[in-house]
């Protein structure tokens, strides 16, 4: 009875064994075919990662190169209102008052005209 157990159960491990080893194989390739479609996945991500970064640095580029053309812009205008302002201080002094009210006068004309337009504009079309 000993060794009729011990022999039965020496033959099921032996048989058990290579089926084990073969399923252990198989999970293996399994597992490495899933870990290949895995790292597949994540070099795709890295690539459309690499792309929108690449993306958003150009767009940082492009935002920088506009401000700086905007700043340009707003130093031109400074630039001349100061010129303008330089000019309308020397017709004061000279004793040119009377144009100066008179320019003041048709602005004022000119912008309640224009508030005028706008404000029946939208009345008329109802």
């Amino acid at each position: 009875m000993y060794g009729r157990s011990g022999g039965g159960a020496y033959g099921r491990r032996g048989g058990g064994d290579l089926e084990g080893g073969r399923h252990n194989d198989t999970n293996a390739g399994i597992l490495e075919q899933q870990n290949n479609e895995r790292i597949n996945e994540l070099s795709e991500q890295v690539n459309r990662l690499k792309g929108l970064t690449i993306d958003i640095g150009n767009e940082v580029s492009e935002q920088n190169r506009l401000l700086e053309n905007m700043g340009d812009g707003f130093q031109n205008a400074k630039d001349m209102l100061q010129g303008s302002l330089v000019r309308i201080g020397t017709m004061l002094e000279s004793g040119g008052a009377k144009h100066m009210c008179y320019m003041v006068g048709f602005v004022v004309l000119v912008i309640v005209f224009l508030y005028w337009v706008m404000t029946h504009k939208g009345t008329s079309g109802a």
